[in-house]
């Protein structure tokens, strides 16, 4: 018979509980972030010693393609080479090997996610436009988003650079704040714009475009404050005097930017042919 020492007691009684399925599996999606956040970080250190005209150019273009390319580059080289460190930290909190496993999919493809991954040459316009995908799926709305710009006084052009950047033109995309559908609408938002249904892409687009309409007007017609609110919220923009000092929100501003001079070039065109 042996008697447990008051030390040996304690230790037991403290002792961690093993993780379960669901808990490692939040575990590993933490590592593998943290992975590619830390190779993220030497890949901007390295960077800093290469010319911007190297790759990129010495443009905005060129400094969000830098940002986008080093970061999907992080979490290849994360999800695709053994660096160990995910794997120490895993194995240093539940003691068992790291699951050899790819990241959870994403709300939308990552390949046509516009603000994670560069787009390829095959599938991006001369000026950075939407992917041939990403262009085909928004195309599938024409209809409905020309009836909602006439409704509500807005160019066609600006709904659908803000459906590009929201959802991809991803009919059911989801993000982690909740937000969904193409124009990305909110539980509180869509009730307060009349949406019943934020699946259904009319509702969808016709409530977004309203709330659209809304913040250009709360902001005297000012589009980088009304894309800001659109993104932040309108009391951010308030409190800040414009756009306020967010990465997200600034990066946000600047891509519906992009795609609406894209849409815009496509329409003028369009308009020549006809």
């Amino acid at each position: 018979m042996t008697i447990d020492t008051p030390v040996t007691a304690k230790t037991d009684a403290t002792k961690a509980a093993p993780l379960d399925e669901k808990s490692k599996a939040k575990l590993q999606k933490s590592v593998q972030d943290f992975e590619s956040m830390f190779v993220g970080y030497l890949l901007k250190t390295m960077r800093g010693n290469i010319s911007k005209e190297d790759m990129f150019g010495d443009s905005f273009g060129g400094d969000m393609l830098e940002g986008m390319f080093d970061l999907e580059l992080a979490r290849h080289v994360s999800r695709n080479s053994n660096l160990g460190l995910a794997e120490m930290l895993y194995k240093k909190i539940t003691g068992d090997k790291l699951p050899n496993a790819q990241h959870p999919s994403r709300d939308v493809p990552p390949d046509e996610f516009p603000l994670s991954v560069v787009p390829t040459v095959s599938t991006r316009t001369s000026n950075s436009g939407p992917g041939t995908k990403m262009a085909e799926r928004i195309a599938a709305f024409d209809d409905i988003i020309k009836e909602a710009a006439k409704k509500h006084g807005l160019h066609g052009s600006l709904i659908k650079a803000v459906i590009a950047t929201e959802s991809a033109g991803v009919q059911n995309a989801r993000s982690s704040k909740n937000a969904k559908g193409l124009m990305q609408l909110i539980d509180s938002t869509a009730a307060s714009m009349g949406v019943s249904n934020v699946w259904d892409p009319r509702q969808n687009i016709f409530g977004g475009t309203k709330y659209l309409k809304q913040m250009l007007e709360q902001f005297g017609g000012n589009l980088d404050s009304a894309l800001a609110s659109y993104n932040a919220g309108p009391s951010a923009v308030e409190k800040h005097g414009g756009i306020p000092p967010y990465q997200e929100t600034g990066e946000y501003v600047a891509r519906v930017k992009q795609y609406l001079r894209h849409y815009e070039q496509q329409e003028i065109l369009n308009n020549e042919n006809n």
